[in-house]
């Protein structure tokens, strides 16, 4: 039955019953309860909540799809929707479809994910300001952009204005970095991928210029690479940049030794994480619209996580099915995969995403008739009303679709197979291969009751190697779709599902686990009951240990009769691992080239692309990432990234890059202004202490921080914002007296400016004495873990002040880079030195206990 709550549809619930009634709905998970309460509840701007559990969100979803599904034969009803998508079972909306289907708290877009671009690759000021103003309005929509810079003229390059040359890439980089960082999305910042080709002579730069800390943070990077690219770094041989690229009668070029502009890419990755690799060939020869070409379809960029590459002023949404969710008898000597099933639902899912394109186009014309009504001339407002224009009508022309998958890991695990042996990738590749021949009848049938996307031409794509692929696998359906064409111009993908794992309670993706077993610490409070204290840190704070299991892995240990709820030792719980299907099969376990033929093969029967990270210990070299590189290049991939672990943290400057090893220095910290600016971007962080509300106000300089004012939320003295503000400035003021003032400024959900005048003043004054003095430590560049110790290690006698002290540790905390090392600590749980920062704890690389707070 549906939920009461819809029938009481807008009656307001506090989060504290949000909370409990989910931490029910989860079992005890409290991160996926968190995940969906914080992020999936529907909410209004002042971030009341109005559903009780992600049911109510279900029903929700099912209502809409449900209201598409009647305009057409054979309609889905609310209660077979329903029952597909409850649980996080079988089919999985993400993202921006689970938070904005029959959303209409927000006027938001359903896409996930967008690329822009320009036409009649113009570089003109004109032109590049242009795809600024698209970036911003549709991440303002909720999008993730993608865009391409290799029509920018090159470093040196004459221009007709006051400047005589152009600055060439970079510098727009950051415009667009900067860009993305202003724009909030209820807690989320925008998504931007850059990319540029090979082929562009200022292709070097762009590939050193995110080296520095602090530059180009709002964006992912990735360089696009043919394959005549690939032959030279292969063979050795010299390669010939141009500007425009790949003309025959360029106005620039260069000619460069292939396998040193290589190695630099493989030595950033290794040493950054970045740029990522496009392997541009494989994805035009491979890509189904791209048969389409000459009507528009022409792929240009990729969404920020890379796997969906588009056509500019193309959007996608995305959908995951549960591949556990298919295993009869999980964890058994008769554990079998159900096709029957999955065929089915794959079938279902492919006509729920075509349902929600129809919604899509909705609010689409919401957010026109938004636009519309505002009270900006159209002059200001031409832009954004064009941009939509052309998204709607891509949209209605292809009916792309998104359907992947999640829980792969735990699926080959049920079924007793090892992640990365050559018997999981066989099995792993018939089930995406399977996939795709149900999705593609599916949208074939659709066809028949629907129509085909109106510039469907069986002609156009006869050649193209994934639906030469289909044919061969399935050739009455391949008849059937020349005959009836198809809904869909693409329809698959692999994306990233982190909260949706979380939610589902499986493995991510494609990806293995990433731990089976790990160890965290609860802080116990004083009138806290039935918990025992393990340990008890610098600042007298007192936590219990405990273990958590990943779910499936309690599923296996259910199934074999062993204990839950034992307090297990290491080395119990390291015999227990050892007798697992997930033995070896972890993320750092499994055979980093097996993983990357894994996902070539899987790449096959996925039509759009696939977004996976090689994950490589803190030890790999950089000719394993060459290695890397070069197979993912051989077996098909059409992107890959390498995530060396602790390489974030690294990214450090030289300042005497040409002296010899010995003598060279690293900036350990940025050089901040010694005289403050009067205006920084800022941060609103939001925390308890002993369930007292508090708020931070961090002001930033590149993305660090600069200085920090902090107390109670809910004082009478204290300050009051909007549960969705997240992010503004901090301006530097004086009052009529001479003193300084610092005020708050942030945008109302109308665009306008809205400014809390005196932070300095809002706070308890010792609150602000002391923030002064942690201020003056970041603004000459201590650490940000060192500032952090420091402030762990203050001794204040007042309760109030140590809980204040508490919160300032932790706000800061969010700005340390994952990965980081903390020197001189040792694990309390094994006695590891290896302690690091992870998403704001600290983190034993040894044995995976974690401490937070």
């Amino acid at each position: 039955m549906e939920s009461s709550t819809i029938a009481e549809k807008r009656k307001e619930i506090s989060y504290e019953e949000a909370n409990r009634y989910t931490l029910e709905y989860f079992k005890g998970d409290d991160l996926a309860t968190r995940v969906w309460v914080n992020k999936y509840a529907l909410k209004d701007s002042q971030g009341k909540i109005y559903e009780r559990t992600p049911d109510d969100m279900h029903w929700r979803i099912a209502s809409e799809i449900a209201r598409v599904e009647a305009k057409y034969p054979d309609a889905l009803s609310k209660q077979q929707i329903f029952d597909l998508i409850k649980n996080f079972q079988y089919i999985i909306p993400q993202g921006s479809p689970m938070t904005g289907i029959g959303n209409d708290f927000q006027i938001a877009s359903l896409s996930n994910c967008f690329v822009i671009g320009n036409g009649t690759q113009s570089d003109s000021y004109g032109s590049i300001m242009k795809i600024d103003e698209e970036q911003v309005q549709l991440m303002k929509r909720r999008g993730g952009v993608g865009h391409d810079l290799s029509h920018i003229r090159p470093k040196g390059s004459a221009v007709k204005n006051s400047a005589l040359t152009s600055t060439g890439l970079v510098p727009f980089m950051e415009r667009y970095s900067n860009s993305t960082r202003e724009v909030a999305q209820d807690g989320r910042r925008g998504a931007l991928m850059l990319s540029v080709s090979i082929n562009h002579p200022d292709a070097e730069d762009f590939i050193d210029a995110k080296l520095e800390q602090g530059k180009i943070t709002g964006a992912n990077i990735s360089v696009r690479i043919d394959d005549a690219f690939m032959e030279a770094v292969r063979q050795d041989k010299e390669y010939t940049q141009k500007y425009p690229v790949f003309s025959s009668n360029p106005k620039f070029s260069k000619t460069i030794k292939a396998r040193e502009l290589w190695n630099k890419i493989v030595h950033n990755a290794w040493k950054s994480a970045e740029p990522g690799i496009l392997f541009w060939d494989t994805i035009q020869k491979e890509s189904v619209p791209d048969c389409y070409a000459d009507l528009g379809f022409e792929t240009v960029s990729t969404n920020p996580c890379g796997e969906i590459p588009l056509c500019p002023y193309d959007s996608c949404r995305l959908l995951a099915i549960n591949l556990y969710s298919y295993v009869k008898n999980p964890f058994t000597p008769e554990a079998e995969f159900d096709f029957e099933l999955f065929k089915e639902h794959v079938g279902y899912a492919q006509r729920m995403m075509d349902d929600i394109i129809d919604l899509e186009t909705e609010k689409i014309q919401t957010i026109l008739e938004k636009i519309d009504s505002d009270p900006e001339g159209d002059s200001i407002k031409s832009t954004e009303r064009t941009l939509w224009e052309k998204i709607q009508a891509k949209t209605l022309e292809g009916r792309r679709t998104g359907v992947g998958i999640t829980a792969e890991g735990d699926m080959l695990a049920a079924l007793n197979l090892k992640y990365g042996s050559e018997e999981a990738v066989k099995f792993s590749t018939l089930v995406h291969k399977t996939l795709a021949l149900a999705a593609y009848r599916s949208s074939v049938e659709m066809a028949k009751q629907r129509g085909a996307f109106p510039v469907y031409d069986a002609t156009k794509e006869m050649s193209n190697p994934f639906i030469q692929r289909l044919r061969q696998s399935d050739p009455a359906l391949y008849e059937e779709m020349v005959q009836h064409g198809r809904r869909n111009i693409a329809l698959l993908t692999i994306a990233p599902t982190g909260s949706t794992s979380l939610m589902s309670q499986t493995t991510s993706g494609i990806e293995p686990v990433f731990l089976p077993v790990y160890k965290r610490r609860r802080k116990v409070n004083p009138n806290d009951k039935d918990v025992r204290v393990d340990f008890v840190d610098e600042v007298g704070d007192s936590w219990e240990e405990y273990i958590v299991f990943h779910h499936h892995f309690k599923t296996w240990m259910k199934v074999n009769g062993i204990d839950t709820d034992k307090n297990y030792s290491q080395d119990e719980i390291n015999e227990l691992i050892e007798k697992s299907p997930y033995h070896q099969a972890t993320s750092n376990d499994v055979d980093w080239l097996s993983k990357v033929k894994m996902q070539g093969a899987i790449q096959k029967w996925v039509d759009h692309s696939i977004s996976v990270t090689i994950n490589v210990p803190h030890d790999a070299t950089e000719k394993l990432v060459d290695e890397l590189y070069l197979k993912a290049w051989e077996v098909g991939c059409k992107g890959v990234t390498v995530y060396r672990d602790g390489s974030r943290s690294g990214v450090l400057v030289s300042t005497q890059e040409k002296k010899a090893a010995s003598e060279q220095t690293v900036e350990m910290a940025p050089s901040f202004p010694t005289k403050r600016p009067q205006i920084l971007q800022a941060d609103v962080v939001r925390f308890q202490n002993n369930k007292e509300k508090w708020i931070a106000f961090v002001g930033l300089i590149d993305g660090r921080p600069y200085e920090i004012f902090t107390g109670l939320a809910d004082d009478e003295e204290g300050i009051m914002i909007p549960r969705w503000v997240n992010e503004g400035v901090i301006i530097k003021n004086r009052d009529e007296d001479g003193t300084s003032r610092y005020d708050f400024q942030f945008k109302n959900l109308r665009g306008y400016k809205t400014t809390i005048e005196g932070l300095s003043h809002k706070f308890n004054p010792e609150f602000w004495n002391y923030a002064k003095l942690i201020s003056g430590t970041l603004r000459h560049g201590m650490p940000l873990e060192s500032v952090v110790e420091l402030i762990n290690r203050m001794e204040l006698n007042l309760e109030s002040i140590n809980n204040w002290k508490a919160g300032v540790a932790r706000a800061l905390k969010r700005y340390i880079p994952d990965g980081t090392q903390v020197s001189g600590q040792k694990c309390t749980n094994c006695g590891s030195g290896e302690v690091m920062y992870q998403e704001g704890c600290l983190t034993c690389k040894s044995c995976g206990s974690s401490k937070c707070g």
